[in-house]
């Protein structure tokens, strides 16, 4: 049965005379599909009202392309790599920009139609009200010249790119994520603006496929990383031949022939960069301002993302937000997940708190980044006496066989009672890696016990035991297996 209705036709789906609903979701996204998902399990009639495209920033513009280019990147990559083994000699691949990025925009319609569009005929409790500008209004939403009422309203209208405040950047055209990933013509060079998970994911995707690439940051690279672990991604993307600038000031951005020039300022001397491109990647903002929440009495930060309690109420009785359009983190697993918290605090279901204290993280870049819990300085702000390990890849035998020692793994603990508090780790295998260490932190884990624990060797993942065992052991001095 087709359950979608437009938004200047209030009559083509079933009950749709009818404009009371139990719940109006704002935004189809990963939130928005997870919170109707979940009221529609609980018998809930549900208005799903779409804000951009259907499927929001992951599959549309986010993960779903930018982790295919990134493989694809890899794939390039892959055969000048393979001569770090004896008697493997390198290999260029031709690559056609062009026809990689149509094969990505195709598998993302794919996944579009397969993991939200083609979903909604299984559930009958939801309407989908098309892409419309929908503002909140007392006791409901105005939409499409109508107003439809529920008691509960969920906001899910994710993010988009940041543009930064620099002197003349609006002179430019620049590219945002979006933009790189779509581009019809594979650039010469570019300049990439922010250290972040997407600039860095980003350079070194673009630099594998063969565009000459400038890396600049105000601060360094992955700020919320382990410096340990942040060196160890700079080198590994500097030996790539991308160039990394870091601990510097913009100053401004100028168009120039056959491309744009940033200039910035560094130590007291300013310097100017130039390429055909300028790919800015400086965080996200909210899809609040069309909303009228302000009306509502609903409170948002600096960057107009939704403050919410830990039951992602806002401060509006009756309003739940989920996703990237909230001042929590922005990961489209943590919207899914947030939203079925929402949800079920919303319905009075199943009382739930949002949690992300095992929440891990992940950058894809090579060797990938990932970390989960606290940081040392996020622990000794916690008042944790701290103490840490760090190990370098070239004491992980598998990554001695893979004659790849790129990265580095470190762990928290606190010092008082062996107890895990964080860790991160760079390594080319380091996102499935992760996992392990996000379910000790889970289970309360001490050192001892995960230094305790079997691994099966050679493997990545066995090198949080070997980081374990360091906080008392020198793990160079062991045999395979050994400990």
């Amino acid at each position: 049965m087709d359950q979608t209705v437009k938004a200047d036709d209030c009559c083509s789906t079933k009950d749709a005379s009818s404009d009371s609903y139990d719940l109006i979701v704002v935004g189809a996204g990963s939130a928005g599909f997870s919170a109707s998902i979940t009221a529609a399990g609980a018998g809930k009639r549900v208005a799903l009202v779409g804000h951009g495209t259907i499927g929001g920033t992951c599959v549309n513009v986010g993960c779903v392309p930018s982790k295919a280019m990134i493989r694809a990147a890899e794939a390039a990559h892959d055969g000048a790599s393979a001569a770090r083994f004896p008697g493997i000699a390198p290999c260029t691949h031709a690559v056609n920009w062009g026809a990689l990025v149509q094969g990505t925009s195709d598998l993302v319609d794919e996944m579009r139609h397969k993991k939200y569009i083609d979903l909604l005929p299984a559930y009958e409790n939801v309407t989908y009200i098309e892409e419309g500008s929908a503002r909140l209004v007392e006791g409901g939403v105005a939409v499409g010249g109508r107003v439809i009422s529920a008691p509960r309203i969920l906001i899910a209208t994710g993010s988009r790119p940041h543009m930064p405040a620099i002197e003349g950047i609006d002179t430019v055209e620049t590219l945002d994520s979006t933009g790189l990933l779509t581009l019809p013509d594979r650039p010469e060079s570019i300049i990439v603006l922010g250290g972040g998970y997407i600039g860095c994911e980003l350079a070194q995707m673009a630099s594998r496929l063969g565009v000459k690439v400038t890396l600049v940051t105000r601060s360094r690279l992955l700020p919320g990383a382990e410096p340990e672990v942040a060196d160890a991604l700079i080198e590994a993307l500097e030996s790539e031949g991308i160039a990394v600038e870091t601990g510097l000031t913009y100053v401004s951005v100028a168009k120039v022939a056959g491309g744009v020039t940033l200039t910035i300022e560094r130590g007291g001397k300013t310097e100017a960069l130039t390429a055909e491109r300028l790919v800015v990647t400086t965080g996200r903002i909210a899809n609040t301002e069309s909303l009228g929440i302000e009306a509502l009495g609903i409170e948002t930060d600096a960057r107009g993302s939704i403050k919410i309690g830990t039951d992602m109420a806002t401060t509006r009785a009756g309003v739940w937000a989920a996703g990237d359009v909230t001042d929590r983190d922005q990961f489209v697993y943590m919207a899914a997940y947030g939203a079925k918290v929402a949800i079920n605090n919303a319905l009075g279901l199943e009382p739930m708190r949002y949690e992300n204290a095992a929440m891990p993280w992940v950058a894809f870049t090579d060797p990938q980044v990932a970390g989960v819990g606290l940081s040392e300085a996020e622990a000794k702000t916690a008042g944790y006496e701290v103490k840490t390990s760090v190990i370098t890849l070239d004491n992980v035998p598998r990554a001695a066989a893979a004659r790849d020692t790129r990265g580095a793994i470190k762990l928290v603990a606190d010092a008082k009672t062996d107890r895990l508090l964080g860790g991160q780790i760079a390594a080319p295998e380091g996102s499935d890696a992760i996992q392990t260490l996000a379910m000790a932190l889970k289970f309360g884990m001490t050192t001892r016990a995960l230094g305790e624990t079997i691994f099966p060797y050679l493997t990545t993942v066995e090198g949080l035991k070997l980081a374990a065992q360091t906080f008392d052991k020198d793990v160079a001095k062991l045999s395979c297996c050994a400990g």
